[in-house]
């Protein structure tokens, strides 16, 4: 048996020809497009080469480019007041902070900083909350690309067993109320679950974000499950992610590659989020006018 391949880049593809058509026609009723503002702190290499991807993407798309560049000593006080002002933009629609931030630096409190109605990454407290109690609101991104690549390949989800093993806040947990709410079954596994193998082999769909690459071997997948590994790990012999791709695929009905899987479909869901925030933020001021 050899896995059906969910190919992130051609999904991601669709989202962005989809949300491109829905930035235009916001533009043509309203006369200025959505806009992202990305906010850059410190000069690490990974995050530059992330954050000019988001911004080459938005431009693509239709999106108004709004970048903030600090340096690496930047405090609190200074990412705060730049988060302020884009706040106060009615020409923003989203803002996205870029981390992680230098000098082991906490986000938490900056986050929170950034409107519920702009928080493009879903990871505020408030739109925690609005995705708990299953309410509209901005969701985080990879998570949301993971559920469109499913619904894409019509994979069943009602009632279903889901394990989602990771249960940080940027993925595992929003990814398994994401699944709840598709009415799955689902299961958070993590660094202290006993016995791994046996919880995830119950799985019809596994998604696997736990940050430690080639975790999941065949003898952790149901024949015939649908596997989503949404890690992505720089090794001495290229890129690998938390499932060990080559042995799973022997196993599994249908397998998401690295890279090629859920990394291209994480871009264009914060694209996809942008519009929303602009279009619903326009619906909601008085008269139909950006304030």
């Amino acid at each position: 048996m050899t896995a059906e391949v969910l190919d992130g880049r051609l999904v991601a593809k669709t989202v962005r020809e989809e949300t491109a058509r829905r930035a235009a026609a916001f533009r043509e009723r309203t006369g200025r497009p959505p806009g992202l503002a990305t906010v850059l702190v410190g000069e690490d290499q990974a995050s530059q080469v992330y954050v000019a991807s988001k911004r080459k993407n938005a431009v693509a798309a239709g999106i108004a480019d709004f970048h903030r560049h600090l340096g690496e000593r930047a405090g609190r006080a200074e990412i705060a007041a730049v988060l302020a002002e884009l706040a106060a933009d009615p020409a923003v629609s989203g803002i996205l902070l870029q981390l992680p931030l230098p000098n082991g630096a906490d986000p938490g409190e900056l986050i929170e900083l950034i409107p519920v109605a702009k928080d493009v990454d879903g990871l505020t407290t408030a739109s925690q909350g609005l995705l708990a109690r299953n309410r509209p609101g901005l969701r985080p991104c990879t998570p949301s690309g993971v559920l469109r690549l499913l619904h894409e390949a019509r994979v069943p989800l009602a009632g279903a067993e889901a394990v989602v093993v990771g249960r940080s806040e940027l993925v595992g947990r929003p990814m398994a109320q994401l699944l709840l709410q598709e009415h799955a079954t689902v299961t958070i596994a993590h660094s202290r679950t006993r016995d791994l193998a046996e919880v995830t082999r119950r799985a019809d769909v596994l998604v696997v974000a736990a940050g430690v690459p080639e975790l999941i071997g065949a003898g952790h997948v149901k024949a015939g499950a649908t596997v989503v590994d949404v890690g992505i790990h720089r090794t001495g012999s290229g890129l690998v992610g938390d499932v060990r791709t080559a042995e799973v695929a022997r196993v599994a009905r249908r397998l998401t590659p690295v890279p090629g899987g859920v990394g291209p479909m994480t871009i264009a869901m914060l694209l996809a989020n942008t519009v929303t925030a602009a279009e619903s933020r326009h619906e909601t001021t008085e008269g139909g006018r950006i304030r």
